[in-house]
């Protein structure tokens, strides 16, 4: 824990490392794979290229420095990381690395501003973190691995059937290479993959768009140009081949409520609607299933969602848009004027993923409809980030 002292010296040193944490960032993931080659493999490349994980930490930290008297409160305001570093299997051991290089771009960064006084008090405030997400992440661990068909680390999978969803998009049903049941996994999560691609082992996390069935998952990726997971699934996985699993999770997951679900996709933003959609149904509440795709040839599931309106025509309203084409119900971007239309009720809770791009106009529509915040929800397929406002078109 860090003493009093220490506390004083964050709270007097937290501006000048906010302002250069961006640099501080940036600079400690090239060292971290400098230093540990190992730890590369758990990151995805494209992410780091975009900024998009160096801009992730940098808001953690900072959001740690304003809530580190609350452990509880960052516990909650972590959960999405969390649930990231499950799906990829963080280990304890792995903190220390994290720590150690941290500390070392710190240093780069702001040079002799860095007394040993101050690292050390940084290096407290990283150690504290770094406790309070071990134990969440073993408490994660532990609950699925006591669950029927639940396990702990690495589960070996055989890929039981390939479907092609649309041009992009091909779905994988995996199967336990054991033989034994799979635990079923909360509608909306995602599973981390850990498999070899020309001799290097790699991590991804998928969402599940099937249904929990306690025999296996189903997972639905986009194949995207220079991708270089995605382009082995879609090139050169077939039918028989193995990978390995670990733990699903992720916080987009259905409310307990009864109130009437919207639910809105971009893309391949479609897979963790299809069983959220499942779960709402069976629940016996409303349903509006709204998705985005460029044209006809890039709409996956369209058979799935038909399915479903058939099965409960009195709950389910679905619509798709086109960018460009004929074939959708309508033609264009989904504007604030046809979510009002749309709404299921007032209290309705709304669930969208896509692109950032789509999630912010989106975003940005329903809380010019009234929609609270806590009724909006959506999810990241990369590091997490805030929304941008976006100016309606209307």
């Amino acid at each position: 824990m860090t003493t009093a002292a220490q506390d004083a010296i964050i709270d007097a040193t937290a501006p000048l490392v906010a302002e250069h944490l961006d640099a501080i960032t940036a600079r400690f993931y090239p060292l971290m794979f400098e230093r540990y080659p190992e730890v590369k493999a758990v990151f995805n490349q494209a992410h780091q290229a975009d900024g998009g994980q160096p801009k992730a930490l940098a808001r953690g930290v900072l959001a740690y420095v304003g809530l580190r008297r609350q452990p509880q409160e960052v516990i909650d305001s972590m959960q999405t990381v969390i649930s990231k570093h499950v799906s990829l299997g963080i280990q304890p051991e792995q903190y220390p690395i994290v720590g150690e290089c941290l500390m070392a771009a710190i240093g780069e960064v702001l040079g002799e501003v860095v007394t040993p006084e101050i690292a050390d008090a940084w290096a407290a405030l990283y150690n504290d973190l770094a406790a309070l997400l071990i134990a969440a992440e073993a408490e994660r661990y532990q609950a699925f691995a006591d669950r029927p068909g639940g396990w702990r680390g690495l589960r070996e999978f055989r890929v039981a059937q390939i479907q092609r969803e649309c041009e992009v998009i091909r779905s994988f049903t995996l199967e336990p290479v054991d033989g034994q049941p799979v635990a079923d996994a909360e509608p909306g999560q995602y599973i981390g993959l850990r498999l070899a691609v020309d001799e290097a082992i790699v991590h991804r996390h998928y969402s599940l768009s099937g249904s929990p069935n306690g025999r296996s998952y189903r997972i639905s990726v986009k194949q995207e140009p220079g991708g270089l997971v995605s382009n082995f699934l879609h090139q050169q996985m077939r039918v028989g081949d193995t990978l390995e699993l670990l733990p699903p999770a992720g916080e987009l997951t259905l409310d307990d409520g009864d109130a009437p679900v919207m639910l809105i996709s971009g893309g391949v933003g479609q897979t963790p609607m299809l069983p959220l959609a499942r779960q709402a149904l069976a629940q016996g509440r409303r349903v509006c299933y709204i998705h985005a795709a460029r044209n006809i040839d890039h709409h996956a599931f369209r058979g799935e969602v038909d399915a479903l309106a058939q099965e409960y025509p009195q709950l389910l309203t679905r619509v798709c848009a086109y960018e460009e084409g004929d074939g959708g119900d309508i033609k264009g971007r989904l504007e604030r004027e046809l979510l009002a239309r749309l709404l299921p009720g007032g209290d309705a809770q709304c669930y969208f993923v896509g692109p950032p791009p789509f999630m912010s106009a989106i975003d940005s529509h329903l809380a010019e409809l009234g929609i609270p915040e806590q009724r909006r929800h959506y999810e990241h397929f990369g590091p997490s980030r805030p929304l941008e406002p976006t100016k309606s078109a209307a």
